[in-house]
């Protein structure tokens, strides 16, 4: 399967999200006023000249519904040396990120309001990332409503696309019957290699939510995978 046959869009029926009308608080506001227009990348339908973009040369990771930022924030303050361009559709997020941007004084963190299907298309080349993080996308529990889900064989293929020989794709869910899923689909991509014999152990990076604390207590799993460019 070659890069270049996925440069045009695909075809897309059905979205992954919903947008839902969510209230600003003063201070996500605040942020979006003030640091929006140095951290916020209005979509552009050409690809994003990464160095110019960041400041610098360095390794970029994707993340991808990034909800309110709590962990995007711990992951770009632990990793310094690494850029991240973090996508998100709901503006309450957006805003309560560009706030943890402002009070961390995070540097290495670049936001885009967008479908991220879109943005994978055009505003990033093939082999341009380094990594992807997809964290507890939307399980979309019913079964009328699995074609929904965000990890199905066209996107993974884009992504892997996306993705430089080397770099990684960490997904992480906590409903068993989405696991299984991405685990399947994530397998059958010809570009892609698990790290594991199935699930990986959770990596360093990948900071341990509030939620995800007190479901473990309760026993409930979370599953992640990290596969490999080849």
């Amino acid at each position: 399967m070659s890069e270049a046959s996925h440069d045009g869009p695909p075809r897309r029926p059905v979205r992954s999200f919903v947008l839902r009308a969510g209230r600003m608080g003063p201070g996500q506001q605040r942020a979006l006023q003030t640091l929006g227009p140095r951290y916020l990348l209005p979509f552009q339908p050409q690809p994003l000249d990464l160095p110019s973009t960041f400041g610098r040369e360095a390794p970029t990771v994707l993340e991808i519904g990034f909800g309110m930022g709590d962990a995007t924030a711990q992951i770009a303050a632990a990793l310094p040396q690494t850029d991240f361009l973090a996508v998100e559709v709901h503006a309450p997020g957006v805003g309560a990120l560009l706030k943890r941007i402002g009070e961390q004084g995070l540097t290495n963190l670049r936001l885009v309001q967008h479908d991220a299907v879109e943005v994978l298309q055009h505003m990033l080349a093939p082999a341009a990332l380094a990594g992807v993080h997809i964290y507890f996308p939307d399980p979309w529990h019913k079964k009328r409503h699995h074609k929904r889900r965000l990890l199905q064989p066209a996107f993974v293929a884009l992504l892997a696309s996306r993705l430089a020989p080397g770099a990684y794709l960490h997904c992480a869910t906590d409903w068993q019957p989405y696991a299984e899923q991405m685990l399947q689909v994530l397998s059958a991509e010809p570009l892609l290699l698990n790290t594991a014999q199935a699930y990986a152990p959770r990596p360093p990076w990948r900071p341990q939510t509030k939620f995800e604390t007190r479901g473990l207590k309760l026993g409930h799993g979370v599953w992640d995978l990290l596969f490999r460019r080849r």
